[in-house]
């Protein structure tokens, strides 16, 4: 029992701290932009996907807190790297189908924002949702083509 409980000790005291070290650095905007830029095309989707629901958080705190110019900007940038995130997904023919979860996911927190802005910010995410929508039938069109049934 003594064992156990030491091995316990241990492990909470110097392999906790380690991988929540290693969770906490969060890749900036501008890092993620850059690491886009030099990826692979099959490695973009997921970049793009990690930098759209970066900004999509950004935009809610921001609309949150009242800042509806840096909200706005930052869901002209969720809406940007999700469609080039569909765009690399379709064109690579990969992550293709995770690409459509997160884009869905995406879409259902907007809705949520939706309920918690004011009226006049409404029609941005209004907007933000049906390109984010479309992104997301361009993706299932590329998954499941019609007339290729063989």
């Amino acid at each position: 029992m003594t064992s156990r409980f030491l091995r316990a000790a241990i492990f909470a005291g110097l392999v906790l701290p380690a991988l929540t070290r290693a969770d906490s650095h969060q890749p900036s905007i501008e890092e993620l932009k850059a690491r886009i830029a030099k990826a692979a095309v099959s490695d973009r989707p997921a970049l793009c996907l990690q930098l759209s629901e970066m900004q999509l958080g950004a935009a809610s705190r921001f609309f949150t807190a009242g800042d509806a110019d840096q909200a706005k900007a930052a869901l002209n940038d969720v809406v940007a790297y999700a469609e080039l995130a569909g765009d690399y997904s379709v064109q690579s023919r990969k992550h293709e189908k995770q690409s459509e979860i997160a884009i869905r996911k995406m879409v259902r927190k907007l809705n949520d924002l939706k309920h918690a802005v004011t009226h006049e910010n409404q029609p941005q995410i209004d907007d933000a949702i049906s390109k984010l929508e479309q992104v997301r039938d361009d993706l299932l069109a590329a998954m499941f083509p019609k007339g290729n049934k063989k």
